[in-house]
């Protein structure tokens, strides 16, 4: 009776670490396409720099509100039921466009 919820604990302790790692790349996978947007990047750069630090199977949308850019990661995470969630970061940068410019 102890070995099998023994294995369960172990497989969803191991779930549990791999959601915590997906989660952390997404949060780095949004940060890098801000910095990438900020840098007035073209768009294909800035979604590859987001996508290429993204767990696989992740959606990457980014706009411009004002003088921040903002990147979100949404990515799926493998698991049965209610262990299958979606996980997303969003990160925004000042455009250095809009930096140095004349005092007021």
């Amino acid at each position: 009776m102890v070995i099998p919820v023994l294995v369960a604990f172990a497989l969803a302790l191991l779930w549990a670490l791999m959601a915590a790692a997906d989660q952390i790349r997404c949060v780095d996978a949004a940060r890098a396409g801000a910095r990438a947007a900020a840098r007035s990047e073209p768009e294909t750069a800035v979604l590859d720099a987001a996508r290429e630090a993204a767990p696989q199977g992740a959606r990457v949308e980014m706009g411009r509100a004002g003088d921040l850019w903002r990147v979100r990661v949404e990515a799926p995470t493998r698991g049965p039921g209610v262990l299958a969630l979606t996980l997303s970061a969003e990160a925004a940068a000042l455009a250095e466009d809009t930096v140095g410019g004349a005092a007021p």
